[in-house]
């Protein structure tokens, strides 16, 4: 039984390291974001559900955060529907916060019927590469934050060291690791899980199946006119390769550059 004598965060660091070995070799960060019902219910107090709607896509948007507490049953997606609809004078300004939550609820509905097949493509690629050549595994230099791209390494060293990651960086950062550096998605997949607070394989796997276009009618994929928008420049400003990255182009270029 684990103890629960524990009075500070630095301890319950230690007392983890301790008991879970491998893990902490692995990964010994301990996210800032705070457990618990009284931090779930304060975060759920403070959402703005008609603003969520108009910003959501930025990174400095009125995303809520809920996704850890959801993830582990401390909230439920009918508890967040609800509190939503108190905030808003109309239900319709709640309606695209109210979307995502049933997304959630359709993918736990899919990993119900599919379980361990959702680690599986469900449908052909529609990128035109054969999927023989996508890489299995993680390069290195991705996985360590080093390829150089600002963008890239900051996700990645956010979602190592917070657990969290805001959901359009995690689309930009699956298309990358899929489309531009050809990697299959399961590897990506297996990277988010085993750093996300809020990482469960229904939301997650069928996300990078999504961006991969395994399920789904087109590859997802970006430019960096897309990335500096809704970054508004966090990363481009200050990256060395600004003006000759990856994402340079427009989105026909990259579409002929990427795919056949």
């Amino acid at each position: 039984m684990m103890r629960r004598d524990i009075s500070s965060r630095e301890e319950m660091a230690s007392y983890l390291a301790a008991e879970f070995p491998n893990a902490a070799r692995r990964d010994a960060s301990i996210s800032p974001i705070r457990g618990g019902r009284l931090a779930a219910e304060a975060a759920l107090e403070a959402i703005e559900p008609s603003r969520y709607g108009f910003d959501r896509n930025y990174l400095d948007g009125h995303v809520t955060r809920l996704s850890p507490y959801i993830r582990h049953g401390i909230l439920t997606l009918k508890q967040a529907k609800e509190v939503a609809f108190t905030k808003v004078s109309d239900r319709f300004h709640a309606a695209k916060f109210v979307t995502e939550l049933a997304w959630r609820d359709y993918w736990q509905r899919l990993y119900a019927v599919l379980g361990r097949k959702v680690w599986e493509d469900r449908e052909e690629s529609k990128t035109g590469i054969p999927p023989h050549t996508y890489a299995p595994a993680m390069p290195e230099d991705v996985s360590a934050a080093r390829t150089g791209l600002v963008c890239i390494d900051s996700f990645v060293t956010e979602l190592k060291s917070t657990g969290y990651l805001h959901n359009h960086s995690r689309m930009w950062f699956a298309a990358y690791l899929v489309h531009f550096r050809r990697v299959r998605w399961q590897a990506g997949a297996k990277f988010f899980l085993s750093h996300l607070l809020d990482g469960d394989p229904a939301s997650n796997n069928l996300s990078w199946q999504w961006v991969a276009s395994t399920f789904a009618h087109k590859p997802y994929f970006f430019n960096r006119e897309n990335l500096e928008k809704y970054t508004k420049g966090k990363y481009c400003r200050n990256c060395p390769v600004r003006g000759r990255c990856d994402f340079e182009g427009s989105y026909e270029q990259l579409e002929a550059k990427l795919f056949r």
